[in-house]
């Protein structure tokens, strides 16, 4: 029995066969570079051959043309000749480095180690010494294998994005659906329970029973708003940043342990920023709420509202256990989470809703054994 998934074996295949190939080119790659070395020795050693009889010829011999077609078609390899007397000769440097003793020694140390020296000898008479370099197309070819796999890595690199974009696609497109689906649910069982909450009004029961279940329809039917929103664009409105947080601020205050502390402190009165009052309000209670299961149900929570410039920032504290600093950012992504239950969906959500919707940003201000402290930055409106 396989337990091998398909996919995995297709990309281990693949994986495998990307390596031959690349093996396979710096292969023929390094081959190629030799060979064409092995040439360049040997276009050397004739123009060394040919350097030897013109040396040992005299005024009055004619050598004819070849040997003028050795030196002159050798027009791209570097060379330095050292005569037995010691003088030098250069050819094929640029002509403000001919003269130039110092770079002259450079490349002779240079040459000696990409090439072996060629002696000139005729007749057991040593004439002069050939040292050459690599030629550019050499050089260049040298640098070949290390260009390809930089275009190989580059290349893997923008396929990689775009299979992680693409899947994080399908990733948001499979939570909309889901987020979708599940307002669709919910909307039946509550259409029910507002019809029964109508009768139970005209049944003789205490008044507060039925304003009580009223709220929580409420509640309901904000649920399945904000769900319905998800994966579509939803409509901004002008709405003050202050009232609004405060709002949903005092919802969880008054549904959570009294073992909390929560405090509420603006620097403004009013302050209108474009929102989505349903995914903003939505945003704050997931963030105290995670709040509030960092500190394990006692502590303090505190909201502030500091203005700045054409922004607001809205300030979320807690005296949790905190956050480690290497997670700062994971947290934000879709099934991250330190809970031992839970999706991990709540704060890529919230990062969806401000980042996505409202064209603002959220991060984690600080966060340490005292608590955190997250950060959500709005433009302010006008």
């Amino acid at each position: 029995m396989n337990f091998i998934p398909k996919n995995k074996i297709s990309n281990i295949f693949l994986l495998v066969g990307s390596f031959a190939v690349v093996s396979l080119i710096l292969w023929n790659t390094n081959s190629f570079f030799k060979q064409f070395k092995e040439e360049e020795r040997l276009k050397m050693e004739i123009w060394a051959t040919a350097q030897s009889e013109f040396l040992q010829s005299s005024e009055t011999v004619d050598l004819g043309s070849l040997h003028l077609k050795v030196f002159q078609n050798n027009t791209s390899t570097p060379m330095i000749l050292i005569n037995k007397d010691e003088s030098i000769r250069v050819n094929n440097f640029p002509p403000n480095k001919a003269q130039d003793s110092v770079f002259i020694q450079s490349q002779l140390k240079k040459f000696k180690s990409e090439n072996t020296p060629i002696s000139i000898d005729q007749q057991g008479e040593h004439l002069a010494t050939l040292y050459y370099g690599n030629s550019d197309v050499l050089t260049k070819l040298k640098y070949y294998p290390i260009a390809l796999l930089l275009i190989i890595f580059l290349f893997a690199a923008v396929i990689y994005f775009l299979f992680k974009t693409n899947k994080a696609s399908e990733q948001n497109k499979l939570w909309a659906g889901m987020a979708k689906e599940t307002a669709h649910q919910i909307g039946t069982p509550l259409s029910s329970l507002l019809g029964w909450n109508e009768l139970l009004k005209t049944e003789d029961i205490n008044p507060s029973i039925t304003k009580e279940i009223e709220k929580d329809i409420d509640r309901l039917q904000t649920i399945t708003e904000r769900f319905s929103k998800i994966g579509s664009l939803p409509k901004l409105v002008e709405s003050d940043i202050v009232k609004e947080t405060q709002d949903a601020f005092d919802y969880l205050k008054r549904r959570s342990s009294k073992l909390i502390h929560f405090s509420f402190n603006s620097k403004v009165d009013y302050l209108p920023v474009m929102l989505n009052s349903s995914l903003y309000n939505w945003t704050i209670e997931n963030l105290v709420k995670n709040g509030i299961d960092a500190m394990r149900g006692k502590g303090s929570i505190a909201i502030e509202i500091v203005p700045d410039n054409k922004f607001v920032n809205i300030l979320i504290a807690d005296t949790g256990h905190g956050i480690s600093k290497s997670n700062y950012n994971s947290i934000f992504t879709p099934g991250f989470t330190s809970k031992k239950r839970g999706w991990g969906l709540g704060l890529s959500l919230v990062k969806r809703i401000v980042e996505e919707y409202h064209d603002g940003k959220i991060k984690v201000l600080s966060s340490g054994k005292e608590g955190t402290i997250m950060q959500i930055s709005l433009k302010v409106a006008h």
